[in-house]
């Protein structure tokens, strides 16, 4: 294939898909943080009423026509679903559930109408796309292709993707602020003077324009994925919205070039004649993106999130070990600081998710850990605390009492019921919150069952 070739049959589209997923990922991100996703599905069946209307009314099929009819009806559906949030006749879910099956069902009745008077419109156009269509045929002197009268010749759906693209990044840079705060706490948004509903109407609009700039490469169908899995992909990598909205341009690019040439070039390696559709390939690279960031997202990956859970597990028996070996110390009526380990696993008790196989080869993998760290000591089936073991020990007791004396003191806990609720925060407070504590009761030296509370390992009077 040529470069004329490529650029004048391959070009056009891999833009026009890369602006038109682009612009739906932003406004898909806003969703994505205020629950609403199912919007872009409402909004992105709802228009084709309004599409069917407007032609039927003009008998054309220029872009304003079109453009104008479907964005009435995409806002005609958001008006009537937010009524009947606003009426609480049924729930937020239930309403889009209510409004975009009737609209989507409306237009292709109208459909059949039109197809009925011999009226020229594609059904498949409208609910696929036809992404491959789009063509341009520029001058084979280079020379010329940036001539304004070259230009003019680009299909009217790049230029309508490039606007809409243009939109969108206004509209998200200009009220990135207002439109974040606004996702994430509505109430704050209307106390410090910004509208959440008025926020709430625009993005909508905004959703109706990037729908409509869409639906006639993509169909009104396939524009749904272009607006979640960007957005959902780039989710489940960051808790930063600066980040996750350059995250979802980075899907949006990956989805659309990777599909286009999967669906163009992958039959033709293949020895086949037909090529697939561009944009159905397109938003099923973006379900495999988004089912692959859901297992190896580092952030919030199912792998990552059992890698966390594992170690979180590792390090509480860890603590647990050595929390019940210093009061096992404290208990001893002798000097004897080396205890069975049989009784280390009676006192820790069985694990409902593990079996008693498992439970033991973790006791043993942890107390290797721990002699590995030197913290404890194994002799046979005896364990002991070393020095540095002892250290550790005593902050997780400290952390530990003085929990349960704040709940007492502070909350008003009855003594009996605190042990569980301190045992499970002790692992997750850290050394300010541990100072904090100590600090809401003077000299504190006595927990609510009269067990002394250690002085921190700083403290000169420390034993």
């Amino acid at each position: 294939m040529s470069l004329w070739e490529f650029i004048a049959i391959d070009l056009p589209p891999i833009l026009t898909a890369i602006l038109t997923s682009c612009a739906c990922g932003l406004v898909g991100n806003y969703l994505i943080l205020r629950r609403q996703s199912l919007m872009g599905d409402a909004i992105a069946h709802s228009v084709l009423p309004g599409i069917v209307i407007a032609f039927l009314l003009t008998s054309h099929r220029d872009s304003t026509t079109i453009f104008i009819g479907a964005a009435l009806s995409g806002l005609l559906s958001a008006f009537c679903i937010e009524l009947l949030r606003r009426a609480r006749l049924v729930e937020s879910s239930a309403a889009i559930g209510i409004v975009f099956p009737l609209f989507f069902a409306f237009g292709v009745l109208l459909i059949e109408q039109a197809a009925a008077r011999r009226v020229d419109l594609d059904a498949d156009c409208l609910l696929h796309g036809q992404l491959e269509s789009i063509f341009w045929v520029p001058p084979t002197d280079m020379s010329q292709w940036l001539h304004l009268s070259t230009l003019r010749l680009l299909p009217e759906e790049l230029f309508a993707a490039f606007l809409c693209f243009f939109l969108v990044t206004v509209f998200v840079v200009t009220l990135r602020k207002e439109l974040t705060l606004a996702s994430f706490d509505p109430a704050l948004a209307n106390s410090m003077g910004f509208s959440s509903s008025l926020l709430n109407n625009f993005l909508m609009l905004i959703l109706a324009v990037a729908v409509v700039a869409s639906f006639k490469a993509v169909g009104s169908i396939l524009v749904i994925a272009m607006i979640i899995c960007p957005a959902a992909c780039a989710r489940l990598f960051t808790d930063t919205m600066k980040t996750q909205q350059m995250m979802s341009l980075l899907f949006a690019l990956l989805m659309s070039v990777s599909g286009y040439f999967f669906a163009v070039f992958l039959p033709m390696l293949g020895g086949m004649q037909q090529t697939m559709n561009a944009a159905g390939m397109i938003a099923t690279l973006g379900g495999g993106f988004l089912i692959l960031s859901i297992i190896f997202s580092p952030r919030h990956g199912a792998l990552s999130r059992a890698y966390r859970r594992r170690r979180l597990q590792k390090r509480v028996l860890r603590e647990d070990i050595l929390a019940l070996l210093f009061r096992l110390e404290e208990d001893s009526t002798t000097q004897e600081r080396t205890f069975d380990e049989s009784l280390l696993e009676e006192r820790l008790g069985p694990s409902q998710l593990l079996t008693a196989s498992d439970r033991r080869n973790q006791m043993n993998a942890t107390i290797n850990d721990l002699q590995g760290r030197n913290w404890i000591v194994r002799n046979k089936s005896t364990l002991g605390l070393t020095q540095q073991g002892r250290a550790e020990a005593r902050k997780l007791i400290r952390t530990h009492r003085l929990l349960e004396k704040y709940f007492v003191e502070n909350v008003g806990v009855e003594p009996d019921h605190v042990h569980e609720t301190a045992e499970t925060l002790e692992h997750f407070t850290s050394e300010i919150q541990e100072k904090n504590l100590a600090a809401t009761t003077p000299e504190p030296t006595q927990d609510p069952h009269g067990k002394s509370i250690p002085r921190p390992i700083e403290d000169p009077q420390n034993d």
